[in-house]
């Protein structure tokens, strides 16, 4: 994600998206078991980014959980990110956001650890209540290139296409073995990720073919090499219904982990809404641009000769932006945005 507080600024999308995901977090909160005595009540953050999407639905949870234990019993958020996460601007945004849930809650306790949510994260049995949002689509690893595009959704090849849906099985089985030792019995965790809809769509098919043919132009102009663009990969994957009962079994079961509800919807274009209102195309190219230069940009400069470090990647970003934002606005639609929730509960 790009840092300094760019994904916060452009994570609008994300807002949005998690909003219909939120009463699935208050609902576990009201219904988990909560530990005995007076310990504190851990709450995991996976895949935390810099924190501003967390603030709202960690909130909700917070006031529910002090409405059953009272005012004074500790509280204990645990963040958890990637280790180049910008882990300064989450502890800023928990301190001086209006927003933050630590406002008025003396028993509550921020931390964060930089660390893959693919390995154990945290002590076993120690997470009573759990969330994650916008992360699980994000795989542990490009399993390799994608020779016509660099979304493996929008590619044609079979071989890409089957690479990539393995990786998302194999982590998401991951993600589930490291969060059942991570949960206390009784626990719950609710996830917002990526999906496809009932057609197996993807969704964001402009801003994706929009953002590939800035990237063309960028190969057309000398600013890229061929090899360069090859080696760019978006590494995301959204799951089916299918998909994310796979690990479950007949039974229904993950080990203790059972699949309490699964939803999978559509998320809002607000940015399309804008634009019917207001007709201003550029307007609305230009946001989804951001999102696109907050979330993935950076992954993709990772592919320029030098890395991240390369004396290019500041401009490669701003000729993406810019190509991308063009290239959408002169055919502006509306982005289909398939989503999932989903709440999963540790047998006591």
């Amino acid at each position: 994600m790009e840092g300094q507080g760019g994904y916060n600024r452009s994570s609008q999308v994300q807002a949005a998206g998690l909003s219909p995901a939120v009463p699935l977090l208050q609902l576990a909160a009201r219904t988990v078991a909560l530990p005995a005595g007076s310990q504190p009540i851990v709450i995991a953050d996976y895949g935390s980014s810099e924190g501003h999407n967390s603030l709202l639905p960690l909130g909700a949870a917070i006031a529910i959980l002090r409405e059953r234990i009272g005012p004074d019993r500790a509280i204990s958020v645990v963040h958890t990110d990637l280790p180049e996460n910008d882990f300064s601007v989450l502890f800023e945004t928990l301190n001086t956001d209006p927003n933050s849930y630590l406002r008025g809650n003396q028993a509550v306790f921020a931390s964060a650890v930089g660390r893959s949510f693919y390995q154990q994260i945290l002590p076993a049995g120690s997470v009573t209540l759990a969330w994650s949002s916008w992360a699980v689509q994000w795989l542990s690893r490009a399993p390799g290139p994608i020779p016509d595009q660099v979304q493996v959704a929008f590619s044609q090849d079979a071989s890409a296409r089957a690479a990539f849906s393995r990786q998302a099985a194999e982590d998401w089985h991951r993600f589930l073995t490291h969060r059942e030792r991570e949960l206390c019995p009784g626990a719950r965790l609710a996830v917002m990720t990526m999906a496809v809809d009932q057609n197996g769509e993807f969704g964001y098919r402009p801003l994706l073919n929009a953002l590939y043919s800035a990237l063309v132009d960028l190969v057309d102009s000398g600013f890229l090499s061929s090899e360069e663009m090859r080696r760019m990969v978006i590494p995301t994957v959204a799951r089916s219904r299918a998909d994310f009962l796979a690990p479950f079994g007949v039974d229904g079961r993950f080990g203790s982990l059972r699949v309490e509800e699964l939803d999978i919807f559509l998320g809002e274009d607000h940015f399309w809404s804008d634009f019917e209102r207001d007709g201003d195309a550029r307007k609305f190219a230009a946001r989804w641009a951001a999102f696109s230069r907050a979330s993935v940009f950076p992954t993709l400069a990772c592919a320029l000769d030098g890395g991240r470090s390369d004396s290019r990647a500041a401009q490669f970003i701003e000729r993406l932006e810019s190509g991308t934002t063009t290239r959408l606005a002169a055919h502006a639609e509306r982005m289909l945005i398939p989503l999932a929730k989903v709440l999963l509960a540790k047998e006591l």
